[in-house]
């Protein structure tokens, strides 16, 4: 388990970001006041990636990141409501690996951290593919390429959740309300021909003929089965 050592003052991002990243399987420590962060200087070791905001109390992100990468390549993001180019320069500059403007959205910051993360950790990533057919999936960026390493497509957090339930029960057949049970939850109110529009982008990604699928097959009145010929880095 990854863990993520957040400095953000304004008190409800930072518990909304530290709730998404926690919902991801990330550890997180929180801090809100830049002379508290100072005392993790020599403790980064203990983390894999610091966000950082730049206008913090007492001691700014921009001297917090000089400090940090004095003692240590533990990898930094900055988040910040100072978003122009001067302020992104500066940032990658000073050390930091990506610097992400407010507002933002969850999905890719969480993206940006799952990036972040697997270019200091390689051997997570190959652990992280998913190969159907030609294509290959970066679990950790949800990204699509062929075997050549061309970029076919970018999956959405709920496409890669569906993906990788279909991967648990390679070969069963997986009704259509037990996948919005697992996804959705009961009280969500998707229906099932939610399911059936997500078939049909993967289809469309991974099926040479989408009218002929080899992987994603329709199982009249019940729902999917998934059945890979390629599994897990072979």
């Amino acid at each position: 388990m990854a863990k993520i050592l957040l400095i953000e003052d304004e008190e409800s991002l930072n518990h909304v970001v530290a709730m998404n990243l926690e919902m991801e399987g990330f550890e997180v420590t929180s801090v809100f006041d830049g002379n508290e962060a100072l005392k993790y200087q020599d403790h980064l070791k203990d983390f894999q990636l610091v966000i950082l905001d730049v206008m913090l109390p007492h001691v700014s992100g921009w001297d917090l990141c000089q400090a940090f990468k004095a003692k240590s390549e533990t990898p930094i993001l900055f988040v910040s409501a100072k978003g122009t180019s001067h302020d992104k320069i500066k940032g990658l500059k000073m050390g930091a690996d990506d610097y992400l403007a407010k507002p933002f959205d969850l999905e890719e910051l969480l993206l940006r951290v799952r990036i972040l993360l697997q270019r200091t950790n390689p051997k997570a990533t190959k652990s992280s593919e998913l190969r159907i057919g030609d294509k290959v999936i970066n679990k950790n960026t949800f990204e699509v390429e062929n075997t050549q390493g061309e970029f076919i497509a970018n999956l959405s957090k709920r496409e890669m959740e569906l993906l990788t339930l279909f991967q648990e029960r390679e070969g069963e057949v997986v009704a259509r309300d037990f996948i919005l049970d697992e996804l959705w939850g009961k009280d969500a109110f998707p229906t099932t021909r939610t399911i059936d529009n997500y078939i049909l982008t993967f289809r469309k990604i991974f099926e040479d003929d989408p009218k002929e699928p080899k992987y994603f097959h329709s199982i009249r009145g019940v729902g999917y089965k998934f059945t890979n010929l390629l599994k897990d880095n072979e």
